[in-house]
């Protein structure tokens, strides 16, 4: 029997997950941020401003949706040099309650001046001192996700980290494998954190998004979320469950299984790889013409895992590259899916 990974029912929703308005250091206004990205086929937007949750639900319509988020920063600060030679983590706070206006682990030492007096009485009441150090960020981590968030990791490249200082996260929803900003100044994202933390077993999602701050940073990384309405409760129940992928232009329509079998159907592309938590990985290449689909046997892969393995986390997961270089990411899928 089919079973569908990629779900088949509902909507496909273009989403971008990471944006900076004029409510912290963005040249757009809300406004002005929900004009252009629906005029160029978005229906959500994650209002990530710095250091403050602010929810814009009077921009939410039958057509757009505006998801209540923020960035928030642990840093590591350094005696000399400026903040271009700072260590930091950036992690984005999704709320699943659109009215959300306070988050438990703000800290004022780090809210920029533009900010300050947008900041609320109420949300004054809950400081909590941020630190650098994965130990620091897994506790903010948990409080957030108690609270009701999906937290993502940020741009590595750009905030100077490697595997020592993300290895050791946990809890995270998402991960950025393409920032269009870090593209943008010449510090690429790609996908190695985020397999990195799947082989370590965390259940994290891949993401691309523009991180704008002006129009010029707009319309290079997006997610599509498959949802049976858009609707607040339902877009973010969709992306806690991984109904999405992540790309900067190649569509998957579908990402299938029937007996060990992967049916996968996409836009045009010249590549389709398929990768495992060990060097069990593959690819399907064009000849002449580009590809639309493909068939993939894992009924090998399927059968080594019968015997469960104490270090092992096994998964499979998709990419699609296109004639431009172009690249989509599926979520990772266990051997329960599969």
């Amino acid at each position: 029997m089919k079973k569908y990974l990629l779900p088949n029912t509902g909507n496909f929703y273009k989403a971008n997950m990471h944006m900076h308005s004029t409510v912290s250091d963005g040249k757009l206004t809300p406004e002005e941020i929900k004009r252009v990205y629906t005029e160029k086929g978005y229906s959500i937007v994650a209002f990530t401003d710095h250091e403050i949750l602010l929810p814009h639900n009077e921009l939410t319509d039958e057509n757009f949706l505006a998801i209540t988020a923020t960035e928030l920063a642990f840093n590591l600060y350094h005696v000399d040099g400026g903040y271009p030679y700072i260590k930091t983590y950036h992690l984005n706070f999704f709320s699943k309650d659109a009215n959300k206006s306070v988050i438990s682990i703000w800290d004022p030492d780090l809210v920029f001046d533009c900010v300050k007096p947008k900041i609320s009485e109420e949300q004054k009441k809950h400081v909590y001192k941020r630190e650098y150090g994965a130990e620091k960020v897994n506790e903010a981590i948990a409080i957030a996700k108690k609270d009701g968030f999906l937290v993502s990791y940020n741009h590595p490249v750009w905030s100077l980290q490697d595997y020592s200082d993300y290895g050791g996260l946990k809890g995270l929803w998402g991960v950025e494998c393409y920032n269009n900003v870090s593209e943008r100044v010449g510090m690429p994202d790609d996908d190695r954190p985020f397999n990195d933390l799947l082989v370590q077993g965390e259940n994290v999602f891949p993401l691309a998004t523009d991180d704008a701050h002006t129009l010029g940073d707009c319309f290079g990384g997006f997610i599509m979320v498959r949802a049976g309405k858009l609707e607040y409760s339902a877009i973010m129940t969709a992306l806690e469950k991984g109904d999405f992928y992540a790309s900067t232009a190649p569509a998957f329509y579908e990402i299938s299984v029937e007996n060990g079998i992967v049916h996968i159907e996409c836009s045009p592309v010249r590549s389709i790889y398929w990768s495992t938590e060990c060097r069990v990985a593959g690819n399907v290449c064009m000849n002449e013409e580009p590809i639309t689909s493909a068939d993939i046997d894992i009924r090998s892969y399927l059968e080594h895992n019968k015997a469960s393995s104490p270090w092992r986390k096994p998964f499979i997961r998709f990419r699609l590259i296109d004639a431009q270089g172009k690249i989509a990411y599926s979520r990772a899928y266990g051997l329960d899916e599969l």
